[in-house]
């Protein structure tokens, strides 16, 4: 047994003093101070926040790997790396590649999740793509684009044990009946995003089974008042939950506050979309196979095309609680519990709830990470 004391414990849109947090590989409970059982491990907080751990949904790569790098030792890199942001766990990205690239990456993903690393926990992989809009691919590479037709459904299910999350493109033809078939025959949650969806096409894909948006805004029809496009029918649907990439590059930080009116207080998803530069310093690295250039924080194709981020989650965070009226105990909840609800793993993830999975961070008044804690282990510590 261990015990965190002297920590602001984030639980339940609160922030609870002079109280410790018991557990082992999972949360055993709230309790007063003198509750300790006696000989357990206390660690002290030393009055920083103490909260569950972040999950992100979608990450690329990070400490110079990526995903589609197509190995564990890819994963377990990105994995030991985002754990000092307090990810203690996440989904692998995958980009638009060839077939045999992208079952590679899977299948390096999934010997992961089995076996474990010493860092924030696999939870299965985000396919972005293959089955997107060529005219809103971004910084995916088109000619990798694959229709969703019945080679691509029979694809999937082979890998639905580790796939949990898919970015489609609504409108291209064939989707419609694999986004039917997709949700209605397996656990994988299907995303909108790389799309040139209308409005009514978009809202056609959420009454399919679409209950997801890939990086609201980015590589999508934007919001005007005559065609309200993707964005519009994400903005409207309460069906759908939205991730953005609040690194003030992707989104001017003004529309942090609308996003979240309109998606609070639980469809609105932090994410990072990081790359392989992620955690290095600037210069030239690649994202699906193409160059990368990175520099005053950003990340761009040679055309200078967005592509993907070096954003920190807890930067992310930071970001929302600095720019907006959110409290910290209430945006907690945008990087835990919003994102597992979004791929089905609420059950023993994204709070501090007696039962699930001792997942734990504990982070200053700016949210630097000082300790993470995944299924009761310590895997990053700064003192």
């Amino acid at each position: 047994m261990r015990a965190i004391v002297n920590g602001k414990i984030l639980f339940a849109e609160q922030v609870i003093e002079n109280k410790a947090l018991l557990f082992e590989e999972q949360i055993k409970g709230i309790v007063d101070v003198n509750e300790v059982p006696e000989g357990c491990e206390v660690i002290d907080a030393k009055g920083n926040y103490v909260a569950p751990g972040f999950i992100d949904i979608h990450i690329h790569g990070y400490d110079t790997k990526d995903t589609m790098d197509g190995t564990t030792e890819a994963i377990r890199t990105i994995a030991q790396g985002i754990a000092k942001n307090g990810v203690t766990s996440f989904l692998p990205t995958t980009m638009t590649m060839s077939k045999e690239e992208i079952a590679t990456a899977l299948e390096a993903a999934r010997t992961v999740k089995v076996e474990g690393s010493e860092g924030a926990q696999v939870l299965g992989v985000h396919m972005e793509g293959p089955y997107i809009n060529e005219a809103f691919k971004g910084a995916q590479n088109g000619k990798y684009i694959q229709a969703p037709n019945n080679e691509a459904i029979e694809f999937v299910k082979n890998y639905q044990d580790i796939v949990k999350l898919i970015t489609i493109a609504p409108e291209v033809e064939g989707a419609k009946a694999f986004i039917e078939e997709i949700s209605h025959s397996t656990d994988i949650a299907l995303s909108m995003g790389h799309t040139k969806a209308t409005y009514e096409q978009a809202m056609e894909g959420i009454e399919a089974g679409i209950t997801h948006t890939t990086h609201l805004f980015n590589a999508m029809t934007p919001l005007h008042h005559r065609n309200p496009g993707v964005v519009g029918a994400a903005l409207a649907s309460e069906k759908v939950s939205c991730e953005m990439i609040c690194d003030t590059i992707h989104i001017n930080k003004g529309l942090f506050p609308l996003v979240i009116k309109a998606k609070a207080p639980d469809k609105f998803v932090l994410v990072t979309d990081c790359m392989c530069a992620g955690g290095c310093k600037d210069g030239q690295y690649a994202l699906g196979g193409q160059a990368v250039f990175v520099k005053d924080g950003s990340a761009r194709l040679e055309d200078g095309t967005l592509a993907g981020s070096i954003l920190r989650l807890n930067e992310a965070l930071r970001n929302i609680v600095q720019n907006t009226e959110c409290p910290v105990e209430k945006a907690i909840e945008f990087a835990t519990i919003n994102p597992a609800k979004t791929i089905r793993v609420d059950g023993f993830k994204g709070t501090l709830d007696t039962g699930k999975d001792a997942d734990i961070i504990l982070f200053d008044e700016s949210i630097n990470v000082k300790y993470t804690i995944n299924k009761g282990i310590t895997i990053y510590e700064n003192n």
